[in-house]
């Protein structure tokens, strides 16, 4: 791709997502979805293969209806209401409107079964773009509107969505597959504390996303797309191996790594609500998360290429690790075990 018409993309993705958080008005928010959407479609099908533009081709239809619920949700709104800001969504069937709209932006089930494929047939940069700062605007209107919403609702989408991700992310051997089912599965934990927490559903959502970013740029450095070449990998970048380690068990929310900080704080907050027993399914259904993070671990780092068959060994690379992903890893291990000592210095 031409780097200025890269370039043009990636400034219209921040300018649509900064649209959208920062506008009080439902059509200038719905303007910023748009943008979005229209300038990740050339980098999701760059590559011109066919599974590209399929999942581009697919990532387009879901939006772009997306897009009409959350228009037509906020229509309904100001029909009966008279009010076009989005934090005065009243009515209640706008509410559930917009509630389904965002749900399927963001991937989260029953309106899942887009993302694995459009994150599969995409590239692993691309997919970073997809799973963090494109979830990023239909969360901040799921904030704003948090006081209005559904609390059942949210709490049983958000059980479906753990759920499906971890089942769903069994029996998976692309990389990309399973970092989709994984977002799915966090997507869960944010919703279902949105409405009595909000501020730890966005809390969440960054810990999420730093950790998230870590991990596709390891696996982008390493050219890793399947499990059996992740299980070649360690021979060839033994250090990006074992950042690989400590990120993915951050990431399955694993003591005392910085993934479990969001996990303990929404399962304290749930049963301050008298939710203990949603607390406790949830809590149980994370647990199908970390069998496929363990083995994605597993892969990266315990196991060795048999030396019986013709594959030729790959050789150690000794080029220096990218400043990003150190930086992100070191956050993704670290922030929970010195978050007391950061407290008594602030």
């Amino acid at each position: 791709m031409n780097p200025q018409a890269k370039l043009i993309f990636i400034i219209s993705l921040f300018l649509g997502t900064t649209i959208t958080i920062s506008s009080n008005h439902w059509v200038m928010a719905w303007t910023g979805l748009e943008i979005n959407t229209l300038a990740i479609l050339p980098l999701i099908s760059k590559s011109h293969h066919p599974r590209a533009v399929e999942a581009a081709t697919k990532y387009f239809l879901v939006q772009a209806t997306a897009s009409t619920l959350v228009l037509f949700s906020s229509m309904t709104n100001a029909w009966y209401t008279g009010q076009w800001d989005i934090t005065q969504l009243t009515h209640s069937t706008s509410s559930l409107i917009l509630t389904a709209a965002i749900s399927m932006k963001l991937g989260l089930a029953p309106f899942h079964f887009w993302f694995p494929e459009v994150l599969q047939g995409s590239p692993l940069t691309t997919g970073l773009l997809l799973s963090t700062v494109m979830k990023f605007p239909p969360i901040t209107l799921l904030f704003m509107t948090s006081q209005s919403l559904n609390p059942s609702l949210l709490t049983v989408l958000a059980i479906l969505s753990v759920a499906m991700g971890g089942w769903m992310g069994l029996n998976q051997t692309q990389t990309r597959k399973i970092m989709a089912f994984s977002s799915i599965a966090h997507l869960g934990w944010m919703t279902i504390i949105l409405v009595y927490y909000p501020k730890l559903t966005l809390l969440n959502f960054y810990l999420y996303a730093m950790m998230t970013a870590a991990v596709f740029l390891t696996l982008n450095s390493m050219k890793v797309l399947k499990l059996s070449t992740l299980m070649t990998a360690w021979t060839k970048a033994p250090s990006l191996s074992t950042i690989l380690l400590l990120t993915l068990l951050s990431l399955a929310g694993l003591p005392p790594l910085t993934g479990f900080l969001p996990k303990w704080l929404i399962i304290q907050e749930l049963t301050k609500q008298d939710m203990a027993p949603a607390a406790m399914i949830i809590s149980l259904l994370s647990l199908l998360g970390l069998f496929f993070y363990l083995r994605l671990a597993y892969c990266a780092t315990i196991t060795l290429p048999p030396h019986t068959t013709n594959h030729m060994k790959q050789w150690h690379i000794n080029k220096p690790i990218n400043p990003s992903i150190a930086v992100l890893t070191t956050l993704s291990i670290m922030l929970l075990p010195i978050s007391p000592m950061l407290a008594t210095l602030v």
